[in-house]
């Protein structure tokens, strides 16, 4: 009797919206243009930040990683969700199903970790301007983002283990449109508070955490953009973190409201918004990153057909605006640090601190201002 009612799972079937074809075929051309969108633009962010050495920095280091994640993420689930909008019989394999639970709750959990190693690397760049070269090397930034990936598989191997050594009983019908975590749960014949326990404390380590850090680090961030004192330095400096802002408020925007909304009185409306956000919410990313930095990306610039140098040239006029000194040039702008020459018998004031300048090549004397208030010489 036991081992009848025990009966092992060879595939499943998922629901979707079951009865309401029309409304598929209506999500089918919806969600295979966003789809569309999503990976030809996260693969072009991609495709720019390891072509153009101008964005070989740790900043585009980390966007490439979340633009895979993006990638990724939906393509665990959206290409087979779509053939299954055409078919009459929706089943999926349980090798399928258990890879598809595996990867969607990865991807999901390591978008959480490297959203705060983002916030980090722009709290360094705009709060500690001079350390960032040390404290954001090659070498660190790797293992963070290898830090963000190993957190969010193995929190998902061990979510996966714990599930699938549940009983079923048999019962294999899935109500939803792909194999999510929660839904494959509601199966289950068996004690699933165990389950229930570890997938709580997982989503406020891997969640709530990171989005405490977030915040502190935007906190210091903005306390340092208050202390710029022209407006133009405070707007520079906000643009180089305000694309990941956005992105941070739309991912967890939108599983607040996923999380925190009534429950629905027709239980397809909240398989639809789940859908929608696993589906929209990655193909916003490379949209809110091109239209945040296409001022200061001479890539992007490139495939607008405009000249960067033209660019480089508002950019000193503008600089040499803010720090009219003579014969203070600047050569480019990486976040809250400025590298340019002084020329000889000039000086630059910064904080209080004034250093003489030695001369108008890069061996003479190339110096790092950082923020306001810090000036540093690097000796040749």
């Amino acid at each position: 009797m036991g081992g009848a009612n025990e009966t092992a799972v060879t595939e499943y079937v998922l629901l979707g919206l079951h009865g309401h074809h029309n409304i598929e075929m209506v999500l089918f051309v919806l969600c295979l243009g966003i789809y569309s969108v999503n990976v030809l633009g996260n693969a072009l962010l991609i495709g720019l930040n390891m072509l153009d050495p101008r964005l070989h920095s740790p900043m585009y280091f980390f966007l490439s990683n979340l633009s895979l994640l993006d990638i990724c993420g939906t393509s665990s689930f959206v290409p087979f969700m779509l053939v299954n909008f055409l078919e009459a019989q929706r089943t999926i394999s349980f090798p399928g199903c258990a890879l598809q639970m595996y990867l969607t709750l990865a991807l999901g959990s390591t978008e959480c970790v490297l959203l705060a190693v983002m916030a980090y690397d722009r709290y360094v760049a705009i709060c500690q301007p001079l350390r960032y070269p040390e404290l954001m090397s090659g070498q660190m930034c790797v293992r963070m983002a290898v830090l963000s990936w190993g957190t969010g598989f193995a929190n998902s191997l061990l979510q996966s283990i714990v599930t699938w050594s549940l009983p079923f009983c048999g019962h294999h019908v899935i109500n939803h449109f792909f194999c999510e975590i929660l839904a494959v749960l509601k199966l289950a014949c068996g004690d699933i508070s165990l389950n229930a326990l570890l997938l709580m404390v997982a989503t406020a380590v891997l969640s709530l955490v990171p989005l405490l850090l977030i915040c502190m680090s935007y906190i210091f961030i903005l306390n340092a953009i208050l202390r710029v004192p022209s407006a133009a330095g405070r707007r520079k400096a906000f643009s180089t973190c305000s694309a990941h802002l956005t992105v941070v408020v739309v991912f967890y925007g939108t599983i607040s409201f996923m999380y925190f909304k009534p429950k629905a009185k027709d239980p397809d409306l909240d398989k639809i918004i789940a859908l929608f956000y696993g589906v929209v919410t990655p193909s916003l990313n490379p949209i809110i990153y091109s239209l945040r930095n296409a001022e200061h990306s001479p890539a992007q610039m490139l495939l607008l057909g405009r000249r960067p140098e033209a660019r480089v040239a508002e950019l000193l006029e503008d600089l040499e605006t803010q720090f009219p000194q003579n014969g203070l040039h600047f050569l480019r702008n990486d976040a809250m640090s400025w590298e340019g020459f002084v020329s000889p018998g000039e000086s630059v004031s910064s904080g209080g601190l004034r250093i003489p300048g030695r001369g108008s090549t890069p061996s003479e004397g190339l110096l790092v201002l950082g923020g306001s208030e810090a000036l540093h010489r690097l000796q040749p």
